[in-house]
């Protein structure tokens, strides 16, 4: 099989296998599993954003009869400098153990300190409401640029960045990359342009908050109900955590209601664990709204210097750009993917890229769909099309000319296989709606995006049925329509019914490990092991098929799911009816550590009206194109792409976490953090561009990513190509464009 091959399964539209249970409710989510004689946790949180921890004292709970355990930062071992999981949810344990409950020192409002478990939540919550905890507060640095100051409050006074050895800093991390010679290009510039353009922190939006039940037994084995995008990362963070050997903690995931990268990691999955080692019960835990939004790790903040340099023939010669961002309390990843992913999208030889990370009072950060690159992307496009504007050239025009295609080499030296960002800037140059004329008051803008795609470790195992079924068992969480493309794929190989493969996601002690679902990682990667277990068991069923024919096997062939040979031919469903006596069961696995990601490509195009009376931003027409590599599943495919959009502008007007000089969350819910609802956007019209990738056998690149990241400098062109007033500062809330156009005005 190969990427350019003709498919008579994978491209259709079946009916989603989670669909019926989701929409009658008979899918159980996070919170859905009791288990017999369970009790509840409630966490105790500082009240501070900054503080060191002189005592806790737990008595007067313990004291209260229903009180059955009660845990501290004391209870989870001393961390140490090892590094857990891979791709956006890889962590230092020093940073994730204090993140999960403080072990000392607080960094951010609403820090676990403590936790309780009682026979009722109500009872859980009387009870830590009398842990009594003595703390020494200290100053609160919020935000970036106070923390870089001489005079901040040092947050890690042990942490020495590389390059940085001399004194502890609230520098994080600093990464810069550098290709040719910049300066010297920039004075062969015609026009030059620099600017600084920043994003607000904002939350992934899952609807689903945290949940989990964990059963410790009297063998010290763990059993773990949780919502998660990564059962088998739960599993290796919680052992780390609590002490417990990883091979005795087995993870259940959850169907999941929602994640977007902010469900690659743990919060209360060790502590319920602690919890029921202590009592002896199962142990309960929900996080609600509120702490949700106050303690889990949101998008980091960021702000992005770009200067551009270019001929007056619209050649790019130069780039330089500095991204600095919000890492919050701990370290994350932040400041390596803008510093590699801000000019991806374009030819320079001549190009500078940073990426510094910044600790401040806040929770530590984590993904969200395409992590760190919307927010330095915001500023790169933003910058091309104000370039654009300077040379008199359409903005698309202006991309194209400078569009990286097969060959060319990224910021890390590494040369593009076949992509096809050329491609969308094509379609989205003769779209109906960028042709057509813009409507009285409205603006139009115009962004092109990138995501790198991941790979990593995937597992997959195929049990065949006597009754010629099959049944597929991954460990990756579903949270984009993995079941269905899984499907799709083995049906592709098999020749046989889509309708007769059931996928599953397996606990952690039922199928080979899989890091988690994210990066756009899970299509290609564990439906590359789904299509290896697949082609073993078509080789073990011609294998099968020769021996009762007493020919060779290899002169035996499969298609429309069935073994030939010459007249002779034997169904799936007859190979697998007879499986008993021709061999025993057909059960195939594959593990794999996938190698065959590739970048994809996206361009959108956005109309927006400004009120300039109030300064409500209207979304008037808004289309996304993408190279999607091979659509597994067109459907899945559209709704990614309308997702992200949507999420990329609620970024882009209104979303932002919102804190006060005390480092307290001011709209810890969404009534008061503002998501889009569908009455605030027109239909997302979507446009599946087909680049396959030649390095899959069905030319998978992952889709999930890339949608989330040209929404901002679009809309962001689009509210200034309407109001007349340039904002380079997210979100374009009403507030801050009435108080431009009054400025204007007034000037």
């Amino acid at each position: 099989m190969n990427a350019y091959q003709e498919f008579s399964i994978i491209g259709s539209r079946p009916v989603r296998p989670d669909g019926l249970d989701k929409v009658t409710g008979r899918a159980r989510y996070g919170a859905d599993l009791n288990m017999q004689g369970q009790i509840y946790g409630h966490i105790v949180r500082s009240p501070h954003a900054h503080a060191i921890i002189e005592s806790i004292d737990t008595s007067q709970a313990l004291a209260m009869e229903g009180v059955l355990a009660v845990m501290t930062g004391a209870d989870l071992p001393e961390p140490g400098d090892s590094v857990l999981g891979g791709g956006e949810g890889a962590i230092a344990l020093k940073d994730l153990s204090p993140m999960v409950m403080s072990q000392g020192k607080v960094l951010f409002h609403a820090q676990a300190v403590a936790a309780v478990a009682a026979t009722s939540p109500e009872l859980a919550a009387q009870a830590a409401a009398l842990v009594a905890v003595s703390y020494q507060v200290l100053p609160v640095v919020t935000n970036m640029g106070d923390a870089l100051s001489a005079d901040a409050p040092i947050l890690h006074e042990d942490r020495f960045p590389d390059g940085f050895p001399e004194e502890p800093t609230n520098l994080a991390a600093h990464i810069s990359l550098e290709v040719g010679e910049p300066d010297a290009a920039f004075e062969r510039a015609d026009v030059v342009i620099e600017q600084t353009y920043s994003v607000p922190m904002c939350h992934q939006g899952y609807i689903e908050p945290h949940a989990c039940v964990a059963r410790v037994d009297a063998a010290g084995q763990v059993d773990l109900w949780c919502s998660t995008q990564g059962h088998f990362v739960v599993a290796q963070f919680t052992a780390a955590l609590t002490g417990i050997d990883v091979g005795k903690v087995k993870v259940t995931a959850s169907e999941i209601g929602g994640g977007f990268g902010g469900k690659t990691t743990v919060y209360l999955e060790p502590l319920a664990v602690v919890l029921a080692q202590k009592s002896g019960r199962p142990v309960k835990m929900i996080m609600d709204r509120g702490d949700v939004f106050r303690v889990t790790g949101p998008a980091p903040g960021a702000q992005t210097r770009v200067k551009l340099g270019a001929t007056q023939d619209g050649q790019l010669v130069a780039a330089d750009v500095e991204c600095v961002m919000d890492s919050g309390a701990y370290s994350g990843n932040p400041a390596s993917f803008p510093a590699f992913m801000a000019t991806a999208c374009y030819k320079l030889t001549d190009a500078r890229s940073t990426g510094r990370a910044v600790y401040t009072n806040k929770p530590k950060i984590h993904a969200y769909r395409a992590p760190s690159v919307p927010q330095v992307t915001l500023g790169f496009e933003l910058a091309m099309t104000e370039l654009a504007a300077e040379l008199g050239m359409d903005p698309l025009a202006f991309r194209l000319k400078n569009a990286v295609e097969e060959g060319d080499v990224n910021m890390m030296g590494a040369p593009y296989n076949r992509i096809g960002l050329r491609e969308c800037l094509e379609v989205a140059s003769a779209h109906a709606h960028y042709k057509a004329p813009v409507a009285d008051g409205e603006g139009r803008g115009v962004a092109a995006g990138y995501w790198i795609n991941a790979g990593l470790q995937s597992s997959a195992t195929l049990n065949v049925l006597s009754d010629g079924h099959l049944s597929i068992l991954t460990g990756s969480p579903d949270i984009g329509g993995s079941r269905a493309s899984m499907a799709l794929m083995a049906a592709e190989v098999l020749g046989i019914p889509f309708e007769h493969i059931h996928p599953q996601i397996a606990a952690t002690d039922a199928v080979g490990h899989c890091d988690v679902t994210g990066g756009s990682r899970t299509t290609l990667a564990t439906g590359q092991a789904v299509i290896q277990a697949a082609e073993q068991c078509v080789a073990e069923m011609c294998r099968r098929a020769a021996a009762e024919w007493e020919v060779e096997a290899g002169v035996v062939t499969w298609s429309q799911g069935a073994a030939h040979y010459g007249e002779q031919s034997l169904t799936f469903e007859a190979l697998a009816r007879r499986a008993g006596t021709m061999g025993g069961p057909l059960t195939f696995s594959s593990s794999l550590t996938a190698s065959s990601a590739a970048p994809s490509f996206g361009v959108h195009i956005c109309d927006a009206k400004v009120d300039k009376e109030t300064g409500r931003t209207t979304i008037t027409r808004y289309t996304t194109i993408q190279d999607a590599g091979k659509a597994i599943h067109p459907a899945y495919v559209e709704g990614q792409m309308q997702g992200g959009a949507a999420q990329g502008i609620g970024w882009a007007l209104n979303e932002e976490y919102l804190y006060d000089e005390n480092g307290v969350l001011q709209n810890p819910g969404f009534l008061d953090y503002r998501i889009p609802v569908a009455s605030d956007l027109p239909f997302i019209d979507t446009v599946i561009v087909e680049v396959p990738n030649p390095l899959h056998p069905f030319g998978v690149k992952g889709v999930g990513e890339v949608p989330i990241v040209p929404p901002m400098p679009a809309v962001a062109e689009a509210v200034y190509q309407s109001a007349g007033v340039r904002l380079r500062e997210m979100p374009l809330n009403p507030p801050k464009i009435v108080a431009a156009l009054q400025e204007q005005y007034q000037g």
